[in-house]
């Protein structure tokens, strides 16, 4: 039906940078609203951020504003996730989600998937 991969994680030490991607395909994503959560090993899937693949507006939870940036390429159907000045909290495996509406903040509300990509966060 619809695929979302995910992208681009990896290990890197505190501080340090990496850029998750998504590419979607099965269906053109224009008008669905894309997030990025994550789920550390014991723990419930968090939101981290969201973006409307036409809206332009973005939201972020409040543990990586000002540090992560999504972003978007709608001719590509690829959401990014931009993740600077990493901390080893922010280790967890980071998930890809869509629905055709407005941007949310529970898993739950998300219609489409990725596998995941693990990120680590050396101290």
């Amino acid at each position: 039906q619809v695929q979302l991969v995910e992208s681009g994680g990896g290990l890197v030490q505190a501080g340090g940078s990496l850029r998750l991607s998504c590419a979607a395909s099965g269906r053109t994503f224009s008008s669905y609203a894309m997030g990025w959560f994550r789920q550390a090993p014991g723990k419930e899937r968090e939101f981290v951020a969201a973006i409307r693949w036409s809206g332009g507006s973005s939201y972020y939870a409040d543990s990586v504003k000002g540090r992560f940036t999504i972003s978007r390429d709608n001719a590509k159907n690829t959401v990014y996730l931009q993740m600077n000045s990493l901390k080893p909290e922010d280790t967890a495996v980071y998930y890809c989600a869509g629905r055709s509406g407005a941007v949310a903040g529970t898993p739950h509300e998300y219609n489409y998937w990725g596998q995941g990509t693990q990120v680590t966060v050396s101290s």
